[in-house]
């Protein structure tokens, strides 16, 4: 429509090539850094608190931490804990007086680089810089052409893995499954991992349950990353640790396995996640207090083991719909807890991460792209450091779909562009490309030198996402977004088989290892 109403360009004001070179911008390949989006983009706009709620907030950390404090810690946590300056009392809690609290931040690492096995794909958490990924520990996988959902097994992880490695705006993989076909739990911890790392070279997190079982793990990975000295320098697995069960008490077998991983070099994402209403306050502020003075505590034991260790302070209150109890990840109080948690990290100077994505929608449907939609955008725009289970994610953490990693991938490059804000400059504006076009031009902008500069730089397109007419989709066979990722899927999983482990030391893992991957 709008070229009928346009009148035809002069030869001498054509800009060369009209359509094809459109087409041959598009498909040259950009530089990382001239990319419209990208990992580490600066966010930071949104802040949903004023000054005065950010001090209250803080000042109720200080306060639960010195008067209230964590019970049940491990008798090593007592150790490291009291040996820093906290104070074991004979309620069985350990409480925090300010001084060490303000001592062990400072100590905290700041700036860290969670690493991929692709150095290309490390992440720098620093200031308000965003990345997204997934997490979760779902049960189940999303069939969605049977309308259904079945239970998950290892090689669904595997698979999920190598998709996110195609994915341009998943920047992350951190384990979304349980694969229920591994009983034994030490097998379990040690093929998650496996089958993780062999299916992406982006950082990927995991879970362990109980500490003797990262001794084989952090053995494989030292042989995938060519010696310890080598995985030391360049960690490309963090743990995902549950050390605390709120509210306010330490989880013993977590902490366990979180010492375990800390002298073992592994970055530590300290993950609190009580659920507003149930076991953190109702009230959005109490819960994003309670949740910040678990995760500092954690930090407190971390720096008195080992002082600067990487860590991850992992504020994940979640929400429950309080007419039932059940979990609502799709909410928009989700979306207001998750951003108020990255804006008071970035009080503290804190590398953080948080959840958000986690729709309630049983299925990728209009219930989907809304709940993950607006969650997202508002973590981008907050600045949160690492975006965890922005991709994939369903029923309240239930289920895990393989198609919505390729649907959720196309959003979350509309929410990083977001994030990435309009750039303002005399170039940007641009009085003469106006004067050009109004006066000396045809009077509008299609085919000008300045529009053809900017198509990939400024605008981002989706992969699959449908932009046609009623005309051209009705022509083009009604194509459905659904359909769309599913071919997009099936044609990943036939057609890309990674290969950054190498068939030799593949075939020395499994000599070496209870690999129980097909």
């Amino acid at each position: 429509m709008i070229r009928q109403l346009l009148r035809p360009l002069p030869q001498s004001a054509r800009r060369a090539g009209g359509r094809a070179a459109r087409r041959m911008e598009r498909a040259a390949p950009l530089a990382e850094e001239l990319r419209p989006v990208r990992a580490g983009l600066i966010g930071g706009q949104y802040r949903p608190l004023d000054a005065a709620a950010v001090q209250a907030i803080d000042s109720a950390v200080y306060q639960i931490l010195e008067e209230i404090g964590l019970s049940q810690a491990p008798e090593t946590g007592i150790g490291y804990m009291t040996a820093a300056g906290a104070i074991a009392g004979d309620d069985g809690r350990i409480r925090f007086p300010r001084a060490l609290v303000d001592d062990m931040l400072a100590k905290a690492a700041r700036n860290i680089t969670l690493h991929g096995q692709d150095p290309k794909h490390d992440l720098l958490l620093s200031g308000s810089r965003v990345h997204y990924g997934t997490a979760g520990a779902a049960v189940h996988v999303v069939d969605v052409e049977a309308n259904d959902y079945r239970e998950s097994w290892l090689s669904d992880i595997y698979d999920a893995a190598r998709i996110v490695e195609k994915m341009d705006n998943i920047h992350f993989f951190q384990r979304p499954m349980v694969a229920r076909d591994i009983v034994d739990p030490a097998a379990l911890d040690l093929n998650t991992v496996y089958a993780a790392v062999k299916g992406t070279t982006k950082h990927v997190g995991a879970s362990f349950t109980e500490a003797p079982f990262l001794a084989p793990t952090i053995s494989m990975l030292h042989e995938i990353a060519g010696g310890e000295d080598q995985w030391r320098a360049r960690p490309f697995v963090s743990n995902s640790n549950c050390f605390v069960v709120p509210p306010l008490r330490f989880a013993t077998e977590s902490c366990q396995v979180m010492e375990a991983a800390v002298h073992a070099g592994m970055p530590v994402l300290l993950l609190s996640a009580g659920q507003a209403g149930a076991t953190a306050p109702a009230a959005i502020a109490g819960a994003v207090a309670q949740a910040l003075s678990e995760v500092i505590a954690g930090l407190i034991y971390v720096n008195a083991m080992v002082p600067g260790h990487p860590c991850i302070a992992g504020t994940w209150p979640f929400v429950s719909d309080l007419r039932t109890g059940a979990m609502s990840g799709g909410s928009g109080e989700q979306g207001l807890l998750t951003a108020c948690c990255a804006q008071m990290l970035q009080h503290y100077g804190l590398p953080g991460g948080a959840a958000a994505g986690m729709s309630d929608s049983k299925m990728p449907d209009a219930q989907s792209g809304y709940e993950k939609g607006s969650t997202l955008v508002m973590a981008g725009l907050s600045g949160l450091n690492m975006v965890y289970e922005a991709a994939g994610m369903h029923a309240s953490l239930l289920g895990f779909c393989l198609e919505s990693l390729i649907i959720d991938n196309d959003m979350l490059g509309q929410c990083l562009r977001c994030v990435r804000g309009i750039e303002v400059s005399e170039e940007s504006i641009g009085i003469d490309v106006m004067r050009d076009v109004c006066i000396d031009g045809p009077g509008h902008y299609l085919g000008h030198s300045q529009t053809i500069g900017l198509m990939q730089t400024e605008y981002v397109y989706p992969a699959i996402g449908d932009r046609s007419s009623p005309k051209e989709w009705a022509e083009l066979g009604k194509p459905n977004l659904v359909a769309a990722a599913v071919k997009a899927k099936q044609d990943i999983l036939q057609n890309f088989h990674p290969s950054h482990i190498s068939p030799e030391l593949d075939t020395a893992l499994r000599a070496n290892y209870d690999i129980r991957l097909d």
